[in-house]
């Protein structure tokens, strides 16, 4: 990340929210009206920050939400940036240098993804473990600079195991039923072939998507502890006899909120 744009989106967002969050949330597909349930808040537009480009992609609104969420200082991020959209691996996850930039040690981050463990069925909600990274890169690649983190940073831990366990004790408390697996990450914006899903599951993935990797490695980057949440929207090519769509992505996403939203408000209020 170049340390002078940071600063520069950090400013601007600043003149327009006095707010100083605690928790980050990246609210992936079909998932964006948890913003919805943040009290005195504050909306301030991607467009109107420098070196933030507008996202694309239906189901994604492209603002910064901020203000309280059971008691915690939150800035949420209605809608993100995909690779496929022709960004950059450093501009898909620059938001999160900001909202670190801006105060936040924990980050949430949720997606629609596709089910490759032939145990899921859509609707299911998974805490993410691990993932594989099939992009084209590292959005790390290129100069660093150490006042975000290190050069070589450990990846072993990304997705912090005291968080996974409190999401587990939250969903039983509320009888949600979780699955927890490995999220692999590709570029789309094509679906998988069967082919291709075989060797995903083969490889060890449980659900696979288009985001999510980049903005967990830059989180990892900046010391961030992190939790990952898929909705598991459908299952993957070939393991269904049926066509995959963005509408069905939207559809589950949008039956499954009401539990989507209790389980991450009850992780927040314990945080």
């Amino acid at each position: 990340m170049v340390l002078n744009d940071v600063n520069e989106a950090l400013e601007v967002l600043r003149t327009k929210t006095g707010k100083t969050p605690e928790i980050g949330l990246i609210l992936g597909s079909g998932l964006g009206e948890l913003a919805d349930h943040i009290a005195d808040s504050d909306a301030v537009p991607y467009h109107d920050l420098p070196h933030f480009p507008e996202p694309t992609v239906a189901g994604h609104k492209g603002r910064f939400v901020l203000g309280k969420l059971k008691g915690k200082s939150v800035i949420a991020m209605q809608g993100r940036y995909h690779h496929y959209e022709g960004y950059s691996l450093r501009q898909v996850a620059f938001p999160v240098a900001v909202m670190k930039a801006a105060g936040i040690k924990t980050l949430l981050v949720t997606n629609a993804a596709g089910g490759i463990n032939l145990n899921f069925a859509p609707g299911d909600l998974m805490l993410i473990t691990d993932h594989i990274n099939m992009l084209d890169g590292s959005p790390l690649i290129g100069p660093n600079d150490d006042a975000f983190g290190p050069r070589f940073p450990d990846m072993s831990g990304a997705y912090t195991p005291a968080l996974i366990e409190q999401a587990e004790d939250v969903a039983s408390r509320a009888g949600i039923h979780l699955q927890k697996g490995v999220y692999l990450a590709t570029s789309g914006p094509q679906y998988e072939t069967p082919a291709e899903i075989r060797m995903m599951r083969t490889l060890g993935a449980d659900a696979v998507g288009m985001s999510t990797v980049p903005e967990v490695i830059a989180a990892a980057h900046a010391g961030l502890s992190v939790l990952g949440i898929s909705c598991i929207t459908n299952m993957a090519s070939g393991i269904l006899d049926q066509p995959l769509s963005h509408h069905e992505v939207i559809e589950t996403a949008e039956r499954v909120k009401e539990h989507f939203t209790q389980l991450v408000e009850g992780i927040i209020g314990q945080l």
